[in-house]
């Protein structure tokens, strides 16, 4: 069993920063990939970014790309999502969500088998 815990959502100007993070629970995290996904009202939710157990393998949406960066730190059992040049479409519930079988596309939704119950972010125009 993994838990996971978001926390660092909040309102921001565009244009502003925010960083996310996901603490997880379970000895085992660290073995993980791990990925952010976001909902926005009347959306289906939608892959953001991900970072294998390493670290050294990254991913990220094409809307998101240099403008976000995902990272972890498997001491603290946790995994960033640096937010940068926010914009109103990014607003949305944030979550983070931990794939335990080693598949190779993490982009899917239904390949995460644990989820964290998500953080608000609202970039105001």
């Amino acid at each position: 069993q993994v838990q996971l815990v978001e926390s660092g959502g909040g309102l921001v100007q565009a244009g502003g920063s925010l960083r996310l993070s996901c603490a997880a629970s379970g000895r085992t995290f660290s073995r993980y990939a791990t990925g952010w996904f976001r909902q926005a009202p009347g959306k289906e939710r939608e892959f953001v970014t991900a970072i294998k157990w390493s670290g050294g393998s990254t991913y990220y949406a094409d809307s998101v790309k240099g403008r976000f960066t995902i990272s972890r730190d498997n001491a603290k059992n946790t995994v960033y999502l640096q937010m940068n040049s926010l914009k109103p479409e990014d607003t949305a519930i944030y979550y983070c969500a931990v794939e335990t079988k080693g598949r190779l596309d993490l982009t899917r939704t239904y390949y995460y088998d644990y989820w964290g119950q998500g953080t608000q972010v609202t970039v105001s125009s």
